[in-house]
């Protein structure tokens, strides 16, 4: 009997370090996605079941961006992306938040719209959930998967639902919905975030493909040099934009739907709260003004269901 309940006792031991190990290696992985990095963005239509589509044009495009760590807990890791454009000119981009064994995600309906769905405790073992959130720092889309390290590859895939991409959503109204499947993987240069995605056209009646498309955005890693005005153009705004993620977090805490509407005043939400942050920068507001000042323009802009 001792032999026995010194073996489980050694398989427990055992099996709690390996999943220790696991644990460290994923944040590992989601950390080297942090860097200075030109970006390539290559995107094609690949098929559609109705033989009278007429594919649109391939998509290309590139740009330097700078992915900093902002937040790093044993099971939650934050990335905040900037687009560095010249030497001058910096924009807030996407945010990623990855976190282990969430029990919730946003789920992307239709129409700017989030529901909370909680997952089975068995869909959320050792798995982990990417955030995508937009440049005003409101949801995109969520989706969960595991990180796997094999053969000296590390990846991470997952399959969800998202609004139109910012490459399409202001030309186009042929569909409603894109799901993603989303692949990382990190690569000696950098790191690829490959796509083979549908676009959907979701009705009351159900969901309906319209197209297929591929896409790879490459993430190569280049001279830290160019990106000297980005970090002090960031080391004046990263407190406040902090502030905006904690009022976020209790926006979306309390409401099992999120809904946002378009324009209000001639004025998108991610209009104001930029404009916040320059003038939080010039008068000097404190933690709390910045909180309760994004609370105030965030709710301004949530449809009450």
């Amino acid at each position: 009997m001792k032999k026995i309940t010194l073996f489980l006792s050694l398989c427990i031991i055992t099996m709690s370090a390996f999943a220790q190990s696991k644990l460290e290696q994923d944040r590992q992985a989601i950390k080297a996605l942090a860097g200075y990095y030109k970006v390539t963005f290559n995107y094609a239509e690949t098929f559609a079941p109705d033989t009278a589509y007429k594919f649109h044009p391939r998509y290309k495009s590139w740009g330097y961006e700078w992915a900093i760590v902002v937040e790093d807990s044993p099971k939650k890791i934050v990335i905040q992306h900037l687009l560095v454009v010249g030497d001058t000119t910096v924009i807030k981009h996407w945010r990623e938040d990855w976190v282990y064994e969430q029990p919730t995600v946003l789920a992307f309906d239709k129409e700017n719209t989030w529901k909370k769905v909680t997952l089975k405790p068995e869909d959320v073992k050792g798995r982990w959930v990417q955030k995508v959130l937009q440049v005003d720092d409101s949801p995109r889309y969520e989706s969960i998967g595991t990180w796997v390290h094999v053969d000296g590859r590390h990846q991470w895939q997952s399959e969800t639902d998202s609004p139109l991409p910012r490459r399409e959503f202001t030309k186009r109204s042929d569909y409603n919905v894109l799901r993603r499947g989303n692949r990382v993987y990190l690569t000696p240069q950098g790191w690829m975030y490959e796509q083979d995605n549908k676009k959907i056209v979701r009705t009351p009646e159900g969901d309906k493909l319209l197209a297929q498309e591929k896409g790879y955005e490459e993430f190569t890693k280049v001279d830290e040099a160019k990106f000297a005005y980005a970090k002090k153009w960031w080391a004046g705004q990263q407190a406040y934009w902090t502030d905006v993620r904690t009022a976020w977090d209790n926006v979306i805490a309390k409401n099992a739907t999120i809904k946002l509407s378009g324009k209000k005043d001639g004025k998108l939400l991610y209009e104001r709260l930029f404009e916040l942050a320059d003038l939080s920068a010039k008068e000097k507001w404190s933690a709390a003004k910045n909180k309760e000042e994004a609370t105030k323009i965030i709710n301004g802009y949530l449809v009450q269901s």
